[in-house]
């Protein structure tokens, strides 16, 4: 039996999953929650064989739940599931720890299969991304721009490029706001852009967030 954790903030999404996952002979819904810290306590208290994780989550994103996760040196794998196809989030969930990446538009057959790989130790990542990857390696043209920020740079430029002012993101971060000043400045320089709406449009551009 497969022992499945479910991370969803939407409550028809989560629904839809566990029923899905519930459907399936050798797999149980064990738990399911809508936050990344809600993430973290339950794999700490029941080590699920498979978490299956929402990236966009209302207190800590994807990144930083995996990472935590991670660092508990559970037995645990994480199937990310999200509505980005960009190959640079799968690529830093990866590193950081996650043994999958699947967009959310994908059938119920390819859920069901994703969560099989991982569970047996695999690595699954829906294939348009993958492509993507690969086709990436293979450039020769250097880093993509949002490649050189790190973890932290990345989150502080998603936070910023959807609208969230300084204090937001040192609250939302758990930084000094003149932290984030400076994280700020070294995106600008990273990115070369000048402003906030700068960054709106290259994370809108690259498909970091969406065009709302």
């Amino acid at each position: 039996m497969i022992r499945i954790v479910v991370v969803d903030d939407h409550e028809l999404v989560r629904s839809g999953l566990c029923r899905i996952i519930n459907g399936v002979q050798e797999m149980e819904v064990i738990a399911h929650a809508g936050t990344g810290h809600e993430a973290v306590h339950l794999c700490r208290e029941l080590e699920p064989d498979v978490l299956l994780l929402d990236y966009k989550l209302p207190d800590i994103d994807g990144l930083e739940t995996t990472q935590q996760i991670t660092a508990l040196e559970l037995k645990t794998r994480i199937l990310i599931l999200t509505m980005y196809t960009s190959e640079e989030y799968a690529t830093r969930l990866l590193k950081a720890g996650a043994s999958g990446f699947m967009v959310k538009d994908s059938p119920s057959s390819e859920l069901l299969a994703a969560i099989r790989k991982v569970a047996n130790k695999g690595i699954y990542v829906t294939p348009s991304v993958m492509e993507g990857m690969v086709s990436r390696i293979g450039e020769h043209h250097g880093e993509t721009p949002e490649a050189t920020l790190s973890d932290r740079e990345m989150q502080v430029l998603l936070l910023l490029a959807k609208g969230a002012l300084t204090r937001e993101v040192a609250k939302s971060l758990s930084l000094s706001m003149s932290t984030v000043e400076t994280y700020r400045s070294r995106i600008l320089r990273k990115l070369n852009v000048r402003t906030n709406a700068d960054l709106a449009r290259f994370a809108i551009k690259r498909g970091l967030i969406d065009n709302e």
